[in-house]
């Protein structure tokens, strides 16, 4: 107890919805609170497809927060998951964070203010407005970034307004204790050491997957999946894995091949390298490619990412 009755062992908990545009840092800033890669991060853009949480957990505080796909205009049935996963994210959350990358936003015409003031519109409620988060701040000017929080500010949609760089950490610590103090009273729903509700599974999909999205052109990854087919346990404590590329042309699957099948070596490389030092085991990593023309059809896929297939 304090000297004005304030019990200190109060445990508070809640949820914090990192919500934004595709490649604004949400991931980036998910792994730097946690301190660790739970998240898949790309310059591409929709790369997160599911919902990942990752755990923060200080002195008496406990704040899960929620990593979302990216907010775009949706064009086919996985776009308007993605989408309609962010905002039921931002709906459930006791408190949200706009993300919004600072260096883009220096270059934006009205039309892309636009945008993002009909983000900041969405997300808030009459019951709470979110935290406007601008990231990247370490590739620009602040002087530049002031013209920006004035016109968001005034949009009437902002709590408060915190400068970050998910990327360096700077003014990240201010973000999270902000969030921390204004979590609810109620007991921790994980334990205190664990930084994550990802599975080794899908993990092991997602570090596949965005090596695919790190070595191939522009627009092929978006139309390929991984599924994790084997994963077996060996007698010397090694994990044999077996994962199946899901392409949905035919004519893609010569190009993760890669020529002599280089391509597909070099992600099979470098997935393996990093899901060893992860999973912190020897890791033997076979990849196979196979066309599934309709596998952004799947139901039970979309029931595995966590995403809603009637969005």
């Amino acid at each position: 107890m304090t000297d004005n009755g304030e019990n200190v062992s109060e445990t508070r908990c809640g949820f914090v919805a990192v919500v934004g545009a595709p490649n604004a840092g949400k991931s980036t800033l998910l792994n730097r609170i946690v301190g660790s890669k739970v998240a898949i991060v790309t310059p591409k853009a929709q790369t997160t497809r599911t919902r990942i949480l990752g755990i923060w957990t200080e002195e008496n505080v406990q704040i899960a927060f929620i990593d979302t796909p990216g907010i775009f205009l949706p064009k086919r049935r996985l776009d308007r998951a993605m989408v309609s996963a962010a905002h039921q994210a931002a709906g459930d959350a006791d408190k949200t964070v706009a993300l919004i990358d600072a260096e883009r936003a220096t270059h934006a015409g009205e039309t892309g203010f636009g945008e993002m003031a009909e983000m900041l519109e969405k997300l808030s409620t009459s019951q709470q407005k979110p935290i406007l988060a601008l990231n990247k701040i370490d590739s620009v000017g602040r002087e530049k970034l002031l013209p920006i929080i004035e016109r968001l500010d005034k949009t009437g949609h902002v709590d408060r307004t915190f400068l970050i760089s998910a990327l360096t950490g700077d003014g990240v610590d201010d973000l999270i204790h902000h969030l921390a103090a204004a979590m609810p009273a109620g007991p921790w729903l994980y334990p205190e050491d664990q930084i994550s509700d990802v599975s080794d599974r899908l993990l092991a999909a997602e570090i596949t997957r965005e090596k695919l999205f790190l070595s191939l052109h522009e627009e092929l990854p978006y139309g390929l999946a991984v599924e994790n087919e084997i994963w077996e346990r060996q007698k010397d404590g090694s994990l044999r894995i077996g994962q199946v590329i899901h392409v949905a042309r035919a004519g893609h699957k010569g190009i993760v091949l890669g020529k002599g099948g280089r391509m597909i070596k070099k992600v099979g490389s470098a997935a393996r390298e990093e899901l060893r030092e992860l999973l912190e085991c020897n890791v033997h990593l076979s990849l196979f490619v196979r066309v599934t023309e309709r596998w952004m059809e799947d139901r039970e896929r979309f029931k595995d990412w966590g995403l809603e297939f009637d969005a």
